[in-house]
C-alpha cells in the first residue's frame, strides 16, 4: 500500500536550536501511528511542521504523492491535513456547535458533518449550545477533535490527546477515538501515556532529542518502548 504521508530527512528549529533532526517515516492510509517521547523530544514541533504551522529547515514532506514542504498551512488544510493543537485553542465565546461549524469546508466533501461528529462524540450532544469557555477539559478536547474532523481531513494530527484531563474524560475521548479508528480515519497522535498510545496505535514511533530512535508495531515490547522513551537505547545508525 502506498503511503499517504511521507516524511524524509525532516529538520525543524526554534531559532538556532534544532528541535527535529533528520526524521523520516511514512504513514499509510487508514493507519494509526502513536508518536511518543519525553517532554522536549520534538513531537509537537514535528506535528506542527507536518501541518505547516512551523517552518521546516530541511527535508521533504509528501502528502498523497505531492511535495507539500513549502505549501502554506491553510493550503495543507484544504488538501486534507488537520491539526488538533495542544491546548485545544477553541473560540471561548462561541458555542460548541459554532466552534464545530466554523471549520466546515464546503470544498471538501466527506462523511463528517455536524450530525456525524455529534454521533462520534455523544458527550457533546447535550452541550451543543454551551459556550466553549464553560466546558471541562475533556469536553473541550472532544470539541477540538470534532472541529478538525468536520473539515473532512484525510490525515488527523492530534497533539497531547490526554494531557491535563481527568481519567473519566480520557476514557470518553478514547472511546470516540476508537470509533474514528475503526471507521478508517488516518491518525498520527502524540500521547504521553504509553499504555493509551499502544492500545490504539497500529505502530509506535519514539523520539528522543529530536531524533527518531524506535519505530515498530505489535512486535515491540513495552520494555523496548520505555527504554527508547528514556534514552536507555541507542538510536539507529
Amino acid at each position: 500500500m502506498s503511503s499517504l504521508l511521507s516524511v524524509q530527512g525532516l529538520e525543524a528549529r526554534h531559532g538556532l536550536l534544532p528541535a527535529v533532526r533528520g526524521v523520516s517515516f511514512e504513514v499509510t492510509d487508514g493507519e494509526t501511528v502513536a508518536l511518543v517521547g519525553a517532554n522536549g523530544a520534538g513531537k509537537t514541533t514535528l506535528l506542527r511542521t507536518i501541518a505547516g504551522a512551523h517552518k521546516s529547515a530541511a527535508g521533504q514532506i509528501r502528502f498523497d504523492g505531492d511535495d507539500i514542504t513549502r505549501v502554506r498551512a491553510h493550503d495543507r488544510l484544504r488538501r486534507g491535513i488537520a491539526l488538533v493543537p495542544e491546548g485545544r485553542r477553541l473560540f471561548p465565546d462561541l458555542t460548541v456547535e459554532e466552534n464545530l461549524l466554523v471549520a466546515a469546508r464546503p470544498d471538501r466533501k466527506g462523511q463528517w458533518t455536524l450530525d456525524t461528529v455529534l454521533e462520534a462524540f455523544p458527550l457533546l450532544k447535550p452541550l451543543r449550545g454551551r459556550r466553549a469557555a464553560t466546558l471541562s477539559g475533556g469536553e473541550q478536547q472532544a470539541t477540538a477533535i470534532g472541529r478538525a474532523l468536520i473539515s473532512n481531513p484525510r490525515l488527523l494530527l492530534l497533539d497531547e490527546v490526554s494531557l491535563g484531563l481527568a481519567p473519566i474524560a480520557v476514557e470518553a475521548v478514547y472511546r470516540s477515538l476508537t470509533t474514528l479508528i475503526e471507521g478508517g480515519t488516518t491518525i498520527v497522535l502524540v500521547e504521553q501515556d504509553l499504555k493509551r498510545a499502544t492500545s490504539v496505535a497500529s505502530r509506535v514511533i519514539c523520539m528522543l532529542e529530536g531524533r527518531l530512535v524506535l519505530e515498530g508495531g505489535s512486535e515491540l515490547t513495552r520494555e523496548q518502548i520505555t527504554e527508547a522513551y528514556f534514552g536507555l537505547r541507542k538510536a539507529p545508525t
